[in-house]
């Protein structure tokens, strides 16, 4: 499996893993716990039984290097379903995942990640999920798919940093002080990660 690991805060690390065609799910599934292989076979398609698995082993990966934890994370889920990992409450981590990537951030403190591709803009879903700003900025972008992917991941790692999950006020969540986002946009404009963290 071919992986990078960023460090892009102090004590914050970014695990990606975009080379999916290249992904062993046979292999993978070996390799997971038994809970997060249950999880991963869930998914009906191919491709989001091995992003569901990729995400997971970047975070067997971190876990290793960054805390010397060689057993197999298992999971317990708060309210909304933001999860933690079981006896490691000082840890705090976010998988995220679509087609074209898989990401897992680790940190000492609260972190919210999202990766998305980059599609074709549905002015749709843009007018449900954006205020009247964002649509703006949107509209008036260079690229208005990528702007539109921008603010989405923004506003799903902002929910998932503070275990609200999606809901049905994403036109305002992104209206806060105290957090800091950082966002990259891949090389080919395919999948755009962002993450967050309060200040």
């Amino acid at each position: 499996m071919v992986s990078q690991k960023v460090c892009i805060f102090a004590a914050v690390m970014l695990y990606v893993n975009d080379h999916l065609q290249d992904f062993d799910l046979a292999l993978a599934l070996q390799q997971l716990s038994g809970q997060r292989r249950e999880q991963a076979l869930k998914y009906r398609y191919e491709m989001g039984q091995r992003t569901c698995a990729a995400a997971y082993l970047l975070l067997c990966r971190g876990l290793r290097e960054e805390y010397g934890i060689t057993e197999l994370p298992l999971f317990e889920y708060g309210e909304h379903g933001k999860p933690s990992i079981l006896g490691h409450p000082e840890i705090h981590f976010n998988l995220s995942h679509c087609r074209e990537a898989a990401v897992c951030i680790i940190s000492d403190h609260p972190v919210g990640v999202d990766v998305e591709s980059v599609r074709p803009l549905k002015d749709s879903l843009a007018e449900y999920t954006m205020n009247d700003a964002e649509l703006d900025e949107i509209r008036q972008a260079a690229n208005p798919a990528l702007q539109f992917t921008r603010f989405w991941t923004m506003k799903e790692a902002l929910l998932k940093l503070t275990g609200e999950g999606i809901n049905n006020h994403l036109k305002n969540v992104l209206h806060r002080s105290d957090v800091i986002f950082e966002t990259t946009v891949a090389p080919d404009i395919r999948y755009v990660i962002t993450h967050c963290r309060f200040l």
